[in-house]
C-alpha cells in the first residue's frame, strides 16, 4: 500500500531558522512521501538556504491576518460549514477560546477554515510542525475534514503553551513526536506524554563536511591574530546574547579574540548599543542572517562557538539547539549553558563545556579557558565532532518518521 499523502502545517516557510524542518522534508520526499507545505506566514527572510530549493512539494500560504483576505476566508467557512465535521469543530474552538480569549484563536480557526476547504482532496494526513499555532490550525482544519492530525513538537511550542491545550492536543492526535529526552519528561510531568516519542532530529551530516584536521593554535597572546569566536542565532531574549556581551567585557583586556555573530532578530540595535557601552564593538562583526552555506565557511574559519541559551520572561527556552550540532560537526569547541536539552548533547569537560544560564562571570572563566588554550579546544571539538556524527545524524529520526508516514526508510 502507498504511502497517504501529508500536509506539513509550518509557522513560516522557508525560514532560515527552520534547517531542521526543511532537511526532515527533503529526505522524506527523497523517500517517496508526496508533501505540501501549508505556511501560516510568508517568508520574511531576505536570503534562503539550498536546501530548501531541493525541496518540491507545493506550497500552500494560508491568510496570514484574517483582515487581508476577507474573501477567500468567507469562501472558506462557505465550503467548510457543509463538511461534516463542521459542528463539532466550532464546538472544539469554543471550549479553546473560552480559556484563551484572544484574537489569535479566531485567526487560527479562520485559517483552518481555508485549509479545509482549499487542501487538495488527496492529502489524507494532516501533520504540525509545533504543537502551539501550527498544531491549533492542524488540529482544527483534521477535524472539519475528518482526517487523523500529527505534531512534532520542538521548544517554543511546549514552553509557552498551557497545559490544558498540551494536554488535549497530544491527547487528541494520532501520535507526537519531539525532538529532546527533556521535552519528554516535562510532558511527563503534566501527564502528556502517552503518545509523545522521542525522535531527534539531528543533522544531515551529508551536507556538512568533514571538519578541518587542525585549526591554527591561536591563544589570544596576538592582537594581529585574535582568537576567532562565532555565535549563530536570531537576537531574542532566549538567546542570550546579553549575557554573552557582559561576560566578553569580564575577559582580560590583554586577551585578543573576536566576535562574529550570524543571525537577524529585533534585539540587534539594543545589542550593539550594548557593545559600544561595554567598549566591545571593534571586537564584533553583526553579520546578519545567512544562508547556511555562509554559515557552515564561519564554522570552518572560527576557533570556538558560543551560545548563552536561557529562558526568558515568557518561559520560552531552546531545547536542543541545532546550531551547537552544526558547530560540533565542524570539530568546534562549544561553551554553552545547563539548560534543557542542551547537556543530552554537551557532555561538560568531554565535549564541551557548560556554564548555569545567566552567568556572565561562569561563562567569562569559560570562555577564558577556551581562548588561552587550542589544545583543549582542539580535544573537545574532535570529541564534540565524533559524538555528533555518531549519536545526532538525521538519519535515524528519518528512518522512524518514515515508518510512521508509511513509507519503507532507504
Amino acid at each position: 500500500m502507498s504511502p497517504v499523502p501529508v500536509a506539513f502545517v509550518l509557522k513560516g516557510y522557508p525560514r532560515l531558522s527552520e534547517t531542521f524542518i526543511a532537511q526532515e522534508i527533503a529526505a522524506l520526499e527523497q523517500l517517496g512521501l508526496d508533501i505540501i507545505i501549508v505556511s501560516l506566514r510568508h517568508p520574511t527572510d531576505k536570503k534562503r538556504h539550498a536546501l530548501n530549493d531541493a525541496i518540491h512539494a507545493p506550497i500552500l500560504y494560508l491568510p496570514e491576518y484574517l483582515y487581508q483576505e476577507p474573501l477567500r476566508v468567507l469562501r472558506g467557512w462557505w465550503r467548510a460549514r457543509r463538511l461534516p465535521g463542521y459542528g463539532a469543530t466550532l464546538r472544539l474552538w469554543w471550549r479553546d477560546l473560552l480559556r484563551d480569549l484572544t484574537p489569535n484563536r479566531g485567526r487560527r480557526l479562520g485559517q483552518a477554515l481555508v485549509l479545509a476547504a482549499e487542501l487538495p482532496e488527496r492529502y489524507r494526513h494532516i501533520h504540525a510542525h509545533f504543537v502551539h499555532t501550527p498544531g491549533s490550525v492542524a488540529r482544527y482544519a483534521a477535524h472539519l475534514r475528518g482526517l487523523p492530525w500529527t505534531a512534532s513538537a520542538h521548544a517554543r511550542d511546549l514552553w509557552t503553551t498551557p497545559a490544558w491545550e498540551k494536554q488535549e492536543k497530544f491527547a487528541d492526535c494520532q501520535w507526537a513526536v519531539t525532538c529532546n529526552a527533556h521535552n519528554i519528561t516535562h510532558l511527563r510531568g503534566i501527564d502528556a506524554a502517552d503518545k509523545v516519542s522521542l525522535v531527534y532530529h539531528g543533522i544531515d551530516t551529508s551536507r556538512f563536511p568533514a571538519p578541518p584536521e587542525s585549526r591554527p593554535p591561536r591563544d589570544g597572546g596576538k592582537a594581529d591574530d585574535p582568537v576567532r569566536l562565532v555565535s549563530v542565532g536570531r537576537a531574542v531574549a532566549k538567546k542570550g546574547y546579553d549575557i554573552l556581551l557582559d561576560a566578553l567585557a569580564k575577559l582580560p583586556r590583554d586577551l585578543h579574540w573576536r566576535l562574529d555573530h550570524i543571525g537577524g532578530g529585533p534585539l540587534l540595535p539594543a545589542l550593539k548599543e550594548q557593545a559600544e557601552r561595554l567598549g566591545l564593538a571593534g571586537r564584533i562583526i553583526w553579520q546578519g542572517a545567512q544562508a547556511q552555506d555562509a554559515v557552515i565557511a564561519a564554522y570552518r574559519q572560527a576557533d570556538l562557538f558560543a551560545l548563552a541559551s536561557r529562558r526568558d520572561s515568557e518561559g520560552d527556552m531552546d531545547g536542543l539547539p541545532n546550531v551547537l550540532m552544526e558547530a560540533q560537526s565542524q570539530g568546534l569547541a562549544c561553551v554553552s549553558t545547563k539548560l534543557s536539552a542542551i547537556p543530552e548533547l554537551i557532555e561538560p569537560d568531554q565535549t564541551g563545556l557548560l556554564v548555569p544560564p545567566d552567568d556572565a562571570t561562569a561563562l567569562a572563566a569559560a570562555l577564558q579557558r577556551l581562548i588561552a588554550d587550542p589544545a583543549l579546544r582542539q580535544r573537545l571539538g574532535d570529541a564534540g565532532a565524533k559524538r555528533v556524527r555518531e549519536r545526532f545524524s538525521m538519519q535515524a529520526g528519518i528512518a522512524d518518521l518514515a515508518r510512521r508516514f508509511g513509507l519503507k526508510a532507504a
